[in-house]
């Protein structure tokens, strides 16, 4: 006879009952004892199991110290609450306990939130599932992440917009937060998905578009260029509100930034350039594109198919994203853009020059003439200098040229070619 549940057990024997069959037959029939027979009689649905009573464990003579180091964290600041990890090191060391920290791990994760609830401090906030329209709707973040950038460990940020539709997503890796890369990152993601959201576009309180908040209400005082720069291209704009709580209200493009950063950021990504980077970025894209998001029956690019001729389309002119400076050359031929330095030509000592600064380089014009272009710097008070801007000035004193920063910056970046080694000798 085949394995039988325990509702087609008791089935089985309420059927052969009804039929005629005493239970002592039934007992040697199904190979069961009286008492389960009479059980099968009495209810078509099986009694479950008596829980056990717990176990004792090591743990017990110290669940109330937990307790109360979870009671006290609840009015303590947000950034200095325990971890899992400092109070089993605090049982360890002030207490002598001898458990696990698996048995800390699974005993605080059950008690915490009951602490919160009992506390009144743990208020259940109510979720409205939301519907959005095709072509309605965006959502627009930046999310920090690690990458090995020519050898060396930075943190730079991944600018993420999101349709909240088809949950189509463009991403972009800038050196900055700043609002050149705000405005980089809004072009290259409205080119790529071929128009602009109809409806709101869900943002946080990002210093590149809001110079100020007015207290609770979802009242901005926005900068100057980003209203010149969501006019351009016709972007309605929604603040979030400020801090954790407002979180939810974007909760789209927060998750996407998460779920890109651990499939595509883990482990860390070791490039040359953020160019070689975003060309990867770029690919991780397209990619993504093809998966589903939770039980939806299509892809992210079958929703998509849909939502794109629904987009506002692209303003015809471009708009400048840059940040416009006038600094002047100083004795050393090097301007100083946001606290670092950049060389220039040496015959243009003493002149103001414009910078136009833009998200990954920068460019120096004077009048209308391009005269230098590097890549930005990362770091504060860095200094960037190429050694062709020199050369001028080192033919008038060559007794500089041996130990010369920009000489030293050229052979580390390998840009010494042989036509300066035969210009040296």
């Amino acid at each position: 006879m085949p394995q039988m549940s325990k509702v087609e057990l008791y089935a089985a024997i309420r059927r052969d009952h009804r039929a005629g069959i005493t239970m002592r037959e039934l007992e040697r029939k199904y190979n069961v004892s009286w008492r389960t027979v009479r059980k099968a009689l009495d209810s078509a649905w099986p009694q479950p199991r008596k829980a056990l009573p717990p176990r004792p464990s090591a743990l017990d003579p110290y669940k109330a110290v937990i307790d109360g180091i979870l009671r006290a964290d609840l009015d303590a600041p947000r950034k200095q609450r325990h971890t899992v990890t400092r109070i089993f090191h605090r049982l360890v060391e002030e207490h002598g306990a001898d458990v696990s920290y698996p048995m800390v791990r699974r005993y605080v994760a059950d008690r915490k939130p009951q602490i919160a609830v009992e506390a009144g401090k743990a208020p259940i906030e109510a979720f409205v599932p939301q519907t959005h329209p095709p072509g309605m709707e965006a959502e627009v973040d930046f999310g920090d992440v690690a990458v090995r950038l020519a050898g060396e460990l930075v943190t730079c940020y991944l600018f993420s917009f999101r349709l909240s539709y088809s949950g189509k997503a463009v991403h972009r890796v800038f050196a900055s937060a700043g609002q050149e890369a705000f405005f980089e990152g809004h072009v290259h993601a409205l080119r790529v998905l071929g128009g602009v959201p109809r409806g709101r576009v869900r943002y946080g309180n990002l210093k590149a578009a809001v110079a100020q908040v007015l207290g609770l209400s979802r009242a901005r005082v926005e900068t100057d260029r980003w209203i010149a720069f969501r006019s351009h291209f016709g972007i309605e704009s929604f603040y979030c509100r400020p801090g954790i709580d407002g979180a939810h209200e974007k909760g789209g493009v927060e998750g996407q930034i998460g779920y890109f950063r651990r499939n595509h950021f883990t482990p860390v990504p070791e490039v040359d350039s953020l160019a070689e980077l975003n060309e990867m970025v770029e690919q991780w894209d397209l990619h993504d594109g093809r998966r589903r998001i939770g039980p939806r029956p299509r892809t992210i690019d079958e929703y998509f198919d849909v939502e794109q001729p629904l987009l506002l389309p692209l303003p015809e002119e471009p708009f400048e994203t840059g940040r416009v400076f006038t600094p002047r050359v100083d004795r050393s031929s090097q301007i100083t853009v946001r606290t670092n330095r950049y060389s220039v030509p040496v015959r243009l000592i003493g002149k103001r020059v414009r910078v136009v600064l833009h998200a990954s380089h920068l460019v120096v014009y004077d009048q209308n003439l391009e005269v230098a272009r590097h890549e930005r710097l990362i770091a504060k008070a860095g200094c960037r200098l190429e050694l062709d801007h020199y050369l001028e000035a080192l033919i008038r004193k060559p007794g500089a040229f041996p130990g010369a920063t920009a000489l030293e910056q050229a052979r580390s970046a390998g840009r010494f070619t042989p036509v300066h080694d035969a210009w040296w000798a």
